[in-house]
């Protein structure tokens, strides 16, 4: 089943399987639901053409998803490297943006990723 061009898996509860879009957590799932009266027990498979209706008006009058959300995220992160502000900075130079660390623990962000490596001797064949 699709919403809003999003594959929706068909066993997952419905509060569950809303979250699959992008920019819908938990708990705007649960008011999603609410406001549709639909059961948050209820599978998505049992979703009737009615409700699903429901759910895209909702969300789309109410909540930013998907490639839209995605576009406002877009530009506030030029906005901040624009004013040339710390945040933006950070964004710039790929250094941890919220205080982390940066003497360890920054390889994720940096991209700095090493191998494990062994001990460095090499085993001796035995004659």
């Amino acid at each position: 089943m699709r919403i809003l061009g999003v594959n929706i898996p068909d066993n997952k509860r419905a509060e569950i399987a809303l979250t699959y879009i992008y920019g819908i957590g938990p708990v705007i799932s649960k008011k999603i639901i609410k406001a549709a009266n639909i059961n948050p027990d209820k599978r998505a498979k049992d979703f009737i053409p009615e409700e699903i209706s429901k759910i895209q008006s909702f969300v789309e009058k109410n909540i930013k998803v998907e490639g839209e959300l995605r576009q406002f995220i877009k530009q506030n992160l030029e906005r901040l490297k624009n004013i040339q502000s710390y945040r933006g900075l950070r964004h710039i130079k790929k250094l941890p943006v919220r205080g982390q660390r940066t003497r360890r623990n920054t390889r994720t962000v940096r991209g700095n990723t090493r191998k494990t490596v062994g001990s460095g001797r090499r085993k001796v064949d035995l004659k």
